[in-house]
């Protein structure tokens, strides 16, 4: 899925798996990893050894996202509990190194996914979980367009504690007006000489 700032394949442990170590070690506390019941990887060897597990799973379709300025992989995005006789997906196991968050090809690489899974795939109904203390992801998922379904409480538990799940959710009839929104906010015009957005991508949405 190539795009302007992002370009969107296949994770290929092969290919990406050093680039992607070299990426997260920016993120010295870990945080990138906070939420989730694997990482962080204190040697390229062991995430390389977990990224050839993951990605043998085949009701996970891992996906490295490359920033096109900086020619490599940066972050990882996987489409998970697909159930295509019913329409719906999921995008989950997101792990933005700290070269990729904040930068427009974070934004378009989300995009990229949704396209495919609306207009390619068809599917009807695109899923967003997470832990209900994960601040940045919540905002994050309505930032992109994505809305507040509500809690699971005691959904499950990993490292020690009880974790509360908040769902959001885009569906099939509102994607139309969110690409527009996406299509307008990615036009190279919106961004001045260094790069910052000068209307953000709400800006680009109607109310409600």
């Amino acid at each position: 899925m190539p795009g302007a700032f992002a370009t969107v394949a296949p994770l290929d442990p092969d290919r990406h798996a050093a680039e992607l170590f070299d990426a997260n070690s920016e993120d010295r506390e870990g945080v990138a990893w906070t939420y989730y019941n694997f990482g962080p990887f204190t040697t390229l060897p062991e995430y390389r050894a977990w990224l050839d597990t993951a990605c043998g799973n085949r009701d996970r379709f891992y996906h490295a996202i490359r920033d096109n300025a900086q020619g490599q992989a940066v972050g990882v995005a996987v489409y998970q509990n697909c159930v295509p006789a019913m329409g719906t997906i999921e995008i989950g196991g997101l792990v933005f190194s700290p070269r990729l968050q904040r930068r427009p090809a974070a934004t378009e690489a989300m995009y990229l996914l949704m396209r495919r899974v609306f207009d390619e795939l068809g599917y009807r109904r695109y899923e967003w979980k997470c832990d209900a203390l994960n601040a940045p992801s919540r905002a994050a998922a309505q930032r992109l367009g994505f809305r507040y379904e509500g809690l699971f409480r005691q959904a499950t538990v990993y490292k020690g504690r009880s974790r509360d799940t908040a769902w959001f959710s885009i569906i099939d009839r509102e994607w139309p007006a969110l690409r527009a929104a996406f299509e307008q906010w990615l036009d190279p015009a919106n961004f001045d000489i260094d790069g910052r957005q000068r209307q953000s991508l709400q800006g680009f949405r109607s109310p409600g």
